[in-house]
């Protein structure tokens, strides 16, 4: 079983991703840290109990990894590519107390477990050798906080929350039977189009907002 944990911006650079979601919600994100496993630094911004957004991009300061990144951001033209084609809101990850299990299913789409800290926080998270998001976003990364839980309620609550989440794809027939092989609770809306591409939908204290 999977449950939906948290919404990723992947950036070239993370004022950029800040400033966007500025522009999209009207609210700044706080800093969240640095994952010195993956040479990367972040913003966090709560959307709910156990949910946040996450804007994410390679440290400069950090020294690179052994392996390639987390999110592609490993291969900068490629997110470059898809930041100037819009593609900033690039997918979500899922939470699940069975994390070696659902990689055992699903090795080739979902990789391996490696561990993973930012600050005090401890967790495990599936991993491709390549780094790359499993079906080009439209299926999530997975993760496990093992005795902790998801930071959400420790974050400052600015009261955005999230009311929906779409994903726009050519095969949305093979997209939800993905979900629903994968165990993902409350399966979300697909919709035929070019893509993968994700939209959310934000309540935020000036009102609904988008974010792309």
């Amino acid at each position: 079983m999977l449950t939906f944990d948290h919404l990723v911006v992947v950036t070239p650079d993370l004022a950029k991703g800040v400033a966007h979601v500025r522009a999209c919600l009207g609210l700044t994100m706080p800093e969240g840290g640095r994952h010195r496993e993956m040479g990367t630094r972040n913003h966090l911004l709560r959307l709910g109990e156990a949910l946040f957004l996450e804007v994410i991009a390679v440290d400069p300061e950090a020294p690179a990894p052994s392996r390639p990144r987390w999110f592609g951001l490993s291969d900068p033209a490629r997110v470059r590519a898809d930041w100037d084609s819009g593609r900033r809101l690039r997918g979500f990850v899922a939470r699940t107390d069975d994390l070696d299990g659902v990689l055992a299913a699903h090795p080739d789409l979902l990789g391996q477990a490696a561990p993973m800290t930012r600050g005090a926080l401890s967790w495990r998270f599936g991993l491709r050798p390549d780094g790359a998001w499993p079906a080009d976003g439209a299926a999530p990364h997975v993760m496990d906080w093992g005795t902790g839980s998801n930071p959400a309620r420790t974050m400052p609550d600015f009261k955005a929350r999230l009311e929906t989440l779409v994903l726009t794809h050519p095969d949305p027939d093979a997209v939800q039977q993905l979900h629903a092989a994968l165990g993902l609770v409350n399966p979300l809306e697909v919709v035929r189009g070019d893509g993968p591409r994700w939209t959310a939908r934000i309540t935020t204290p000036s009102g609904p907002r988008t974010l792309t």
